[in-house]
């Protein structure tokens, strides 16, 4: 379709004025990643649904306050991480749990194929979602806007309210978090193959 080719702003301009199905492909370039930072903090499919579903309406009724200042994916992460949080608030959910084994199958979305290249990319990629999915929700979070949301430190600071100095030191301890928890990973998946 014509209208996926457009620039997150001219889907919101078109979207303002009333064209409804720019807004549809606002939604669909940015779902998958919504719904996989929610399912992070919530740590279950339902509530990342709903958390993903209540922040592409709160976008909508919002897009005039967007001042574009920022990217749309930075404006909408934040209201991302700040539906999820309200959700955990109301929900008293422990954010910090490990044992869902689901999320790590979420993150990514990988189709099967018959080629090593395929099937080795795959492996890495459930390495370091698992690994992910074992870091704090903070840290999972600082990872997962910076490297699969491809922000920069700026975006980042935006979206979680902190100062771009903090950033950098969060996400420096982060990867060597994510790091540690590769290395133990890979190690125990290397004792268990011999």
């Amino acid at each position: 379709m014509m209208q996926s080719k457009l620039s997150d702003i001219e889907l919101i301009i078109k979207t303002m004025a009333g064209d409804q199905s720019a807004y549809a492909d606002l939604v669909k370039r940015h779902q998958r990643f919504v719904f996989t930072l929610a399912l992070r903090f919530t740590k279950n499919r339902e509530d990342a649904e709903e958390v993903a579903q209540d922040c592409f309406v709160k976008a909508y009724r919002s897009l005039g306050s967007f001042k574009q200042q920022s990217r749309f994916s930075t404006w909408l992460y934040t209201i991302v991480y700040t539906t999820a949080m309200t959700s955990l608030r109301k929900k008293r959910l422990d954010t910090t749990s490990i044992d869902d084994e689901s999320t790590h199958v979420q993150v990514e979305n990988t189709s099967l194929g018959d080629d090593a290249n395929n099937a080795e990319n795959q492996s890495r990629s459930f390495y370091l979602n698992q690994a992910i999915g074992q870091l704090s929700a903070d840290d999972a979070t600082i990872i997962m806007l910076f490297y699969k949301g491809e922000q920069s430190i700026e975006e980042v600071s935006q979206t979680l309210g902190i100062e771009a100095n903090s950033v950098k030191v969060k996400l420096f301890r982060a990867r060597q978090r994510l790091k540690e928890k590769l290395e133990r990973n890979l190690k125990h998946e290397v004792k268990e193959l011999i």
